[in-house]
Order: structure tokens, then sequence, then C-alpha cells
């Protein structure tokens, strides 16, 4: 088993697979990747050659039982040394999530989530919808049927509450990080013999960039892989000890549990083989094994009954998340259609996956050589297997096997999907010395690894994780805007923000608002002119039409538009438009308003302090929402088109807008 797994990741982690499949998705970094660990190798094998050769000739330089000594003391320690290493470990995430990220969710999933966390901190379940939800209207937000929450399962969202109802959101997970480490070090503890490998492995696991990084941020792969690890650290108790296996049991399950409700992926690829090992115990074992079995399944089921109420409060279906109800069954899991872009293909599959290992090669350890090569040969040398052994092995394999299913690239920060590997890649990285001794390698080669990884992981610290900060630090501009700030700074209260969005996305959120789902409106922006498309949501929604009336006659229309070219108006910001055709005054307009600057308005479904109200201008349909707010002030809010550009509110004259909205296209009546 340890033998297919490193052959798995031989091939699947080194090998650019990806860009031999035509038509999907690749790897276009791959080559420069490449030169850079065959000159990064060379230099750390010439660096660990020099060690070896200088400790054969000057034995007292290399202190054999150095790490030993503090391995055995940490081992001592018990507690509070799994701690102290645990609060480090939270105050450096702490510290990545103010000084890297702002304290700010800087994506859109991130914004999202914690949209749903405030209202679950206020103690409901979803908001009631707006009459006109085009202005406030967002990726992954649920805004139909009388009803607006985000389409994420439930869980995520429930931990970022924590902190909301303390005012610290961006605190939540680096104390969840904190406790996957104290969770793992006590693992460690019961999996581990050696106590120079699992305090390695503790450390790799804590101080890995990767890890470090999705910690200081707002996703949910952070909290689902705390959950993971006390379900894991509860079946190391489980399968130990048989008396006190039911409690630990119970436990394992809610753990579980709670992983399944924030990603249910990932806490069932886990669960799965926990479940058979915990069977397979019942049926060789006495009645407490069964009792175990019995009390994982009461521990599985508690959480998931609240997952399935609250989808069933916010859907109307228990078993329907939020993503199924807003894009269809294309969303789930399997090969066939996709919400957008190709369909989901067994080829698309094994891409993702190889994808997903050859960035973790990159951004696990930052190292100068590929990150998952200790980790492969410590598979390939060992002889035995342990049942944890076996059981981390499934689970990880269970998920690969789950995203190979899955059609999204998920890359943020990293492959992020596959955050759940962490914890194990670095207990593997950790025995490859141990391996080799046992494979009877010399005690030569044995410090040549050994010093090959340490000059490695000294290199990512001191050169290439200062570049990647740099770059998490300066990336997302339009997404660290602080428009409270803004409007407290030039005094603005009360008032109505209108915020400048791009044209393409205005054209989204108008169909949307016609009760257009997202998948159909993804195909129409793409298949029609941007100024024919502007043209026939006005006409519609001047005749205070739906989808019904809108999506026919948009498809006919797509069937006969001309050649379209995809038009970049400034940034990212771009439109599709028909080759040669003459641009109407009013989508000349439209572009030259996005060349004069806009901004990103889902950021600011969490802004709202002073009694400001920040909705998407959409020009003449504003007089919608002013009429609901009157007597209010009214402010444009935009950036300048340059990224690192400040906020500018501009004060909005009423008799002017009004004048350009007649100018522009028809008041709504």
């Amino acid at each position: 088993m340890a033998a297919v797994a490193a052959l798995l990741l031989a091939v699947l982690g080194l090998l650019p697979i990806a860009n031999w499949i035509a038509g999907g998705h690749a790897a276009p970094w791959y080559d420069e990747r490449l030169r850079l660990w065959l000159i990064g190798g060379a230099v750390v094998s010439g660096l660990a050659a020099v060690v070896v050769m200088a400790a054969r000739r000057w034995p007292t330089i290399w202190s054999s039982d150095g790490w030993g000594r503090i391995a055995s003391r940490w081992h001592h320690t018990g507690r509070r040394g799994d701690g102290a290493i645990a609060l480090a470990a939270g105050v450096l995430y702490a510290a990545v999530a103010r000084g890297v990220f702002a304290g700010r969710p800087l994506l859109t999933d991130e914004v999202i989530q914690l949209f749903q966390a405030r209202i679950f901190a206020g103690g409901r379940l979803w908001l009631p919808a707006s009459p006109h939800p085009e202005f406030t209207s967002a990726m992954h937000l649920i805004d139909w049927g009388g009803k607006v929450y985000g389409q994420f399962p439930a869980g995520g969202p429930a931990m970022l509450a924590l902190g909301s109802l303390v005012s610290a959101e961006w605190l939540v997970l680096p104390l969840a990080g904190a406790v996957s480490v104290y969770c793992f070090a006590r693992l460690l503890r019961l999996i581990e013999p050696r106590a120079g490998v699992a305090l390695a492995a503790l450390l790799l696991f804590a101080f890995a960039p990767f890890v470090v990084f999705l910690n200081g941020s707002m996703m949910n792969h952070s909290t689902t892989v705390m959950w993971l690890l006390v379900a894991s650290l509860a079946l190391g108790m489980a399968t130990r000890n048989a008396q006190a296996a039911p409690r630990a049991a119970f436990l394992m399950g809610l753990a579980f549990g709670a992983a399944a409700t924030i990603r249910p992926t990932d806490g069932a690829a886990f669960a799965i083989p926990a479940a058979v090992w915990l069977a397979w115990r019942a049926w060789r074992g006495g009645w407490k094994h069964w009792m175990a079995l019995l009390w994982s399944g009461v521990g599985v089921a508690i959480p998931i009954a609240l997952l399935l109420w609250v989808n069933w409060a916010q859907s109307g279906h228990p078993t329907e998340f939020g993503y199924i109800t807003m894009w269809g069954k294309s969303h789930a899991l399997g090969f066939h259609e996709a919400p957008w872009g190709p369909a989901h293909t067994p080829a698309r599959g094994l891409e993702l996956v190889n994808l997903y290992l050859l960035r973790l090669q990159l951004y696990l350890f930052e190292t100068p050589v590929p990150g998952l090569l200790f980790a492969t040969g410590a598979l390939a040398c060992t002889r035995r297997l342990t049942g944890f052994d076996r059981y981390a092995l499934w689970g990880s394999g269970f998920l690969l096997l789950a995203y190979f299913a899955y059609w999204h690239d998920g890359f943020y920060l990293g492959p992020r999907f596959v955050l759940p590997l962490a914890p194990w890649l670095a207990l593997w990285t950790a025995r490859f010395p141990a391996a080799l001794a046992e494979r009877g390698a010399s005690r030569e080669w044995q410090r040549f690894a050994l010093t090959a990884g340490i000059v490695s992981l000294l290199s990512a610290g001191l050169l290439l994780v200062p570049i990647r900060v740099e770059q998490y630090r300066d990336g997302l501009p339009d997404m660290r805007h602080d428009a409270d700030a803004t409007a407290e700074s030039n005094g603005v209260r009360d008032a109505v923000v209108l915020v400048r969005e791009s044209w393409g996305e205005q054209l989204y959120v108008r169909m949307w608002a016609l009760g257009v789902s997202r998948v159909e409106s993804f195909r129409l922006f793409s298949r029609l002119d941007a100024c024919q498309l502007d043209a026939l949501l006005t006409e519609v929604e001047q005749r205070h039409g739906g989808a019904a009336e809108f999506i026919p006659t948009a498809r006919a229309l797509a069937d006969t538009t001309r050649r379209l070219v995809r038009v970049r108006v400034v940034g990212d910001s771009a439109v599709h438009l028909v080759a040669g055709a003459p641009i109407a005054p009013r989508c000349m307009r439209r572009i030259r308003e996005n060349q004069a600057g806009f901004t990103s308005f889902t950021p600011l479904l969490l802004a709202g302090h002073g009694g400001n109200l920040f909705v998407r201008d959409l020009h003449a349909r504003d007089s919608l929402i002013l009429r609901a707010h009157p007597g209010r002030p009214v402010y444009l809010l935009l950036t300048d088109t340059t990224a690192a550009a400040p906020l500018r509110l501009l004060p909005v004259a009423l008799d002017s807008a009004v004048a350009e909205w007649r100018a522009d296209a028809p008041v709504p009546p």
C-alpha cells in the first residue's frame, strides 16, 4: 500500500500529465519550475555533500544526538510542550492574518461565508430578500424565494460566527490552526514512537507555509482540518484503549460530523475508513468495540442533523445545499456538465489531481526542491505500515478520489482542496531519514538526506517565503479597500452610496434580478454582444418582465449573433462585442465609465457602519433604490484604474443624475 502511494505521488506529483492531455487544464509554469528544481537540487545536494564530507573528516561537527535530546525534552514536557508549540503557531497565524491579509476576506468565498456568519451571529438563518436584489446581488449569494443566504454549507460560517460575536472574525482561523497543531501533537505521541520523528513532523506541519497562509485566511479548509485532526486523535484513542473506546468514538463521530458540516467531501473521505476500521474491530472484538461503533454513529448524527435542519430552513430540502440550489446538480461530484466551462470528464479529473500534487510540491514547504520528495521517498522505503498509517493513506486516497470527480480547480494560496493531506505529508517527510536507515542505507546517506532537508527548509525560510509574503500582501488590492473607513474620513453618514462596478458585472446582476440562473447567465453573457444584451435587459425591465420572457429572446438573439470578440475594457474587465460592428452611444458611455474607474461590490456586502447603505450603481435603475430611501444624501464610490488607487467618494447631485439617466435610458416608472 505504501509503495502504491509512493508511485502515485511520484507520477502525479512530478510529471506534467495535465500538459500532455489536450484541451484541458494545464501547468504552463512547469518547465520553468523544473529548471528551478534542477538548479535548487544541485545547490542543495552540493551543500549537503560538503557537510557530509566535513563530518567524515571532523566527526565532532555533527552531533548525532543533538536533535534526540531536544525531542526527548519535548516528549517529557507532555501537554505543556504541545501547548507551547501550538501557541507559537497560533501567534504566527494571527500575525499573517493581520499583517499579510489585513484581517479581511480577500476571496468571494470568504466574503460570502463571513456574510452568512454575521447572519448566524444575529440569530437568523437567512435574511429577507430585497424586492430589487440586483443592487446587492453577488456570486455565491442566493437571493431568491424571499430569502438571502450564502451557498456554502453551514458549518464554515458557523465557525466564523464565533468571531463575529466578539468582533474578531479574523482570529477564528488562527485559533483553529493552533488547535489543529495541538491535536496533531497529541496524536503523534500515540502513533509515532520515535520522538525525533514526531517532533519534526509536528514542526513541519505547524510551520509549513501552505498551512500558515491558509490558517491566516478566512477559508473553511482550516476549520475542516481542525475537526479532522480532533477526529483522528479520538480515533487513535479509541483504537488503543478498549475501556475508553466508546467515549473516544463518540468524540470522533462529533468531530467528523462537524467537519462534514463545513466541507462534506473532506469529512466523508476520512470518516469512511475510520468507520470501516471501527466496524472491523467490532466484528473481531467484544461488546466494547460494538459500543464504540454505535457511539461513533451517534456522534456523527448530531452535527449532521443540525446541518440538515439548516438546509431545510434555507432551501426547503434537508439534503439540498445552497450551491445545488444556486447551480443545480451540475455542481455536484461526478462526470457531467459543469456549471460553467467545459463538461467534467475523467481526463479533466486526472488533470486536476495532477495539478493539485504539482502545486503541493511548490506551496507546501516553498523549498527549492520538490516539497513531496521526502514523503515520496519515505513511502517507497517503508517496509511495514501501522493500522493508523493505513487509515491515513486510505483517507488521503479517498480525498484525492473525491476531487478527481469534482469539476472546479480549487486554487487559492495553493491547492486548497488538499490541505487535509498536509499533516500526513509532514509525518512522512519527517520519517524519510529513519526509513532510509530501515532500508540499510549508510550513515553518510542518512546524513546527506537530513542535511539536504535542513538546507532546503532554511532556503525556503530565508529566501523564498519572504517573496511569497510580499506576493500575498500586495495581492487582490480591490478586495482590501475599507469603504467604511473611507466614508468615515469623508464625514459620510446615513447615506446611499452607489458603488460603480464593471459593466460586465452590471449585466450579470441584471439578468439575475430577472430570475435568470447563474448558469444560464454565464452562457448568455459569453454568447451575446454586450450592447445587445444591455438593450434587451432594458427592454424587459421596462415591461417588468422576467426570465420566462428574457431567456427565449436572448437565446434566439445569440443564435443569430455574428462573430464575437472579447474586448478588455480596463484591467480584468472585459465584455463581448460583435466584431466590426459600431458601438452605440449608450455602450460607449459604459465603456468610458469603466475606463474612468470602478471597484468590486462583493466585499461591500460587509460594509455599512455609520448607517450608510452600499448598493450597486445601475444608472437609471438607481431611482428604484433612492425612492425606497428618500431624503438620504447620495454618493458615488469608485476607484481609479490603478490597482493601488484608494477609494473615492463623490457627492451625487440628484437633478444632474436624473438628467443623465433620461439621456441614457428611460427612468423606470
